[in-house]
């Protein structure tokens, strides 16, 4: 099964002057060991087991053993991890014929074993060549971090200033990993050419124009420094293999979607009570497409449900916005694969179909799947007449609005809004809380509005103008414009929290600041905005744990943050106020030498656990290793990091989490964390598919 996906990695090995294929079959001979005599009345159990061994006959420790088959449904794999001495169960194992091979840091892939359950392996595995081959499959920020920052001079200096290079990097970090992984295959092969490089900026509108936010100059010098660097033989330091309970995770995928699938989040319960719908189907979208993506993980299948087009709807690549009364303008924003620049010729035109562009999946406890996604034009004139006597509101674009698809009778309803979305969350009230616009916080009430009386929309919709009181007279005098990315409202203190990150969207971008995160206040309609302290910046996700302090993962600048707000002495301001509610952590990983502020990792977004659905404990907080193919897991209680690592495929780029408990009773096996490769575009990933992982963690390495 491996090999049939092996479409962009060889080639761009061989770019390197690595060919991966000769590598894994010069790797070693795997040797598969018969289980003792089976009888017909013997039941075996649900497992593949072993030892890995190293040329010299010693076990190898903190190794995957990634198990694979192409016999279900779907194309599934499972993976775990190596004990001390070298020995690994792949637990709950359904029936097929796979193939097992190991993987891990200092060794050559090995060659692949055909493998039954019941069966027990002895796989044999031999130390990498040199440096460059045992790089090859380091994740992406232990390459980026091998980038050096530009000049403090080139950047204050240049058309868009910034504060100084750290703030450079940040930016870039922001700017570029929020579709693929700056430090992978492809990119750090690329980067010496600088010709290539300015040209594949031009293949989509918006990652031109992100270029442009870094002073396109400045961003090649800085490239073709680094790629030269790497084609001249540097190589990252080595990461450490897993250690303690990293040894205890099992993580399983599921392919799902084809060539062109962007899938974005994934759904498997409702956020308010993870028990809801056990061993149901996990949902995700790709936004790519507008299908609904749906996977069974009881009977390894999966189904795909085309969402619903509108009047007027038309792709990413023609959409356009209009303000109320303005002149009608290129969305530049949703031009991204198969949309390119003037005179570029596009590899992929009109791979990405998708009027609908549905985003952000989110389940209720009435059996309906929510999601932000467009039912109409980003018009102002199109809008619902009563949001029109708002004239901020009528002057702004709006790029998505609301629906929901409702699982029993397939029904999709869409429901229109006066402001835009992106992220959507319900508090413990059932009012669906939502995110996306540049000037207001939104919601919707759910208990008011029905879609067989459409006049009750008005009614369950409202919004508040995020502007902030910046002298303490009691007056909001200050509007705070920005794209607002994700939100989540507080069940402990009754008010609602959103990120800001800077710069990166929307049309309004800022150069080199921090970021926010504001909080309203529903209660009085008031609103605070707080910036995180140097040298952190950039929080996107933002989630909030069982006493109510924010968590938020610092993408531009590698830490995990919390806010607790009632340590603030002073909480009106233009931001700077309360440096005292916040606490920071760095997150595991390299930082870019000559800017140590800045780690190479992103954080995508940022999930907390606050039912214990992994098995950590409650308000174990989950942050994206979006950049080093890892989910990486915080402890609160004590401060410890886990990190969650997907080695294969590479590059496997996480954005939304889920938890859900399907079996209060059966222990590590009743319960996980759910994820999805939202790599852009998927094909750039070593198995050029999307899939739906899950994460257990087991009491010991052998545990099955």
């Amino acid at each position: 099964m491996r090999n049939q996906y092996l479409v962009v990695f060889p080639l761009l090995a061989v770019l390197s002057g690595c060919n991966r294929e000769s590598q894994i079959e010069e790797s070693a001979v795997a040797v598969s060991v018969e289980p003792s005599a089976v009888t017909q009345d013997t039941v075996l159990e649900p497992v593949i087991r072993g030892q890995v061994l190293n040329a010299e006959g010693n076990p190898e420790a903190g190794v995957w053993v990634i198990a694979e088959t192409g016999d279900l449904p779907t194309n599934y794999r499972k993976i775990v991890v190596t004990n001390d001495e070298g020995r690994f169960v792949l637990p709950e194992m359904p029936g097929g014929d796979y193939q097992v091979w190991v993987r891990g840091y200092g060794l050559a892939d090995s060659s692949k074993t055909a493998a039954q359950v019941g069966d027990q392996l002895e796989l044999k595995v031999r130390t990498a060549k040199n440096a460059a081959e045992a790089a090859s499959i380091y994740p992406a920020n232990y390459w980026l971090a091998l980038m050096d920052p530009p000049s403090d001079d080139a950047v204050k200096n240049a058309e868009f200033p910034y504060p100084s290079a750290e703030d450079w990097l940040g930016q870039m970090k922001l700017n570029c990993t929020i579709c693929h992984q700056p430090g992978s295959m492809l990119v750090r092969t690329l980067a010496s050419s600088r010709g290539a490089v300015e040209h594949g900026l031009k293949k989509a509108g918006e990652m031109h124009m992100l270029a442009a936010q870094l002073n396109q100059n400045v961003l090649l010098d800085v490239m073709e420094s680094w790629g030269k660097k790497i084609a001249s033989g540097e190589t990252p330091e080595s990461p450490p293999r897993p250690q303690g309970l990293e040894r205890n995770l099992v993580i399983t995928q599921w392919e799902y979607g084809g060539k062109y699938t962007y899938a974005h989040d994934v759904i498997s319960t409702d956020k308010r009570d993870p028990s809801l719908y056990p061993d149901g189907k996990i949902y995700g979208l790709d936004i790519g497409n507008d299908w609904l993506l749906e996977l069974d993980p009881k009977n390894h299948s999966v189904a795909e449900i085309k969402l619903p087009a509108y009047e007027h709807a038309v792709p990413w690549c023609e959409q356009t916005y209009k303000p109320l009364g303005g002149a009608e303008e290129i969305d530049v924003g949703a031009r991204l694969l198969g949309c390119p620049e003037d005179g570029v010729v596009s590899a992929h035109p009109g791979a990405y179909q998708n009027p609908a562009n549905a985003h952000n999946p989110m389940l209720d406890a009435s059996g309906r799947l929510w999601m932000t996604v467009q039912v109409r034009r980003e018009w102002g004139e199109d809008m619902p007449d009563f949001c029109n006597r708002d004239t901020l509101i009528a002057s702004e674009y709006h790029h998505r609005q609301l629906g929901y698809h409702d699982i029993a009778t397939g029904d999709f309803v869409p429901v229109d809004t006066c402001f835009g979305t992106h992220h959507l969350q319900f508090d413990d009230k059932g009012v669906l809380w939502v995110n996306g616009d540049s000037n207001v916080v939104g919601w919707l009430d759910t208990n008011v509005f029905d879609p067989n009386k459409p006049e009750t929309l008005e009614a369950a919709m409202g919004w508040s103008e995020s502007k902030v009181d910046t002298d303490g007279d009691g007056v909001a005098d200050k509007p705070i414009i920005g794209f607002r990315y994700s939100i989540i409202p507080n069940p402990v203190r009754s008010d609602v929290w959103i990120a800001i990150p800077p710069g990166s969207y929307g049309k309004h971008p800022t150069y080199g600041d921090r970021g926010y995160i504001e909080r309203f206040d529903p209660a009085t309609g008031t609103h605070e905005v707080y910036k995180p302290p140097a040298p952190a910046s950039g929080a996107r996700g933002i989630d909030v744990d069982t006493k109510g302090n924010i968590w938020a993962g610092m993408a531009g600048s590698g830490h995990l943050a919390r806010f607790d707000r009632t340590k603030c002495k002073q909480t009106w301001g233009a931001g700077d106020q309360c440096p005292e509610g916040w606490t920071l952590w760095e997150t595991p990983g390299p930082r870019f030498k000559g800017a140590e502020g800045k780690g190479a990792d992103f954080h995508y977004y940022t999930w907390v656990d606050q039912f214990d659905t992994l098995g950590l404990g409650k308000d174990t907080v989950i942050v994206n290793g979006t950049n080093s193919d890892s989910l990486i897991a915080f402890r609160p209680d004590t401060e410890e990091f886990t990190v969650i690592r997907i080695p294969y495929p590479m590059i496997t780029f996480t954005r939304g989490v889920d938890g859900r408990i399907d079996d209060r009773e059966a222990g590590w096996k009743g319960r996980g964390l759910w994820f999805t490769n939202g790599l852009d575009p998927v094909f750039m990933s070593e198995v050029p598919r999307t899939y739906v992982g899950k994460v257990q963690l087991r009491p010991d390495p052998l545990a099955h």
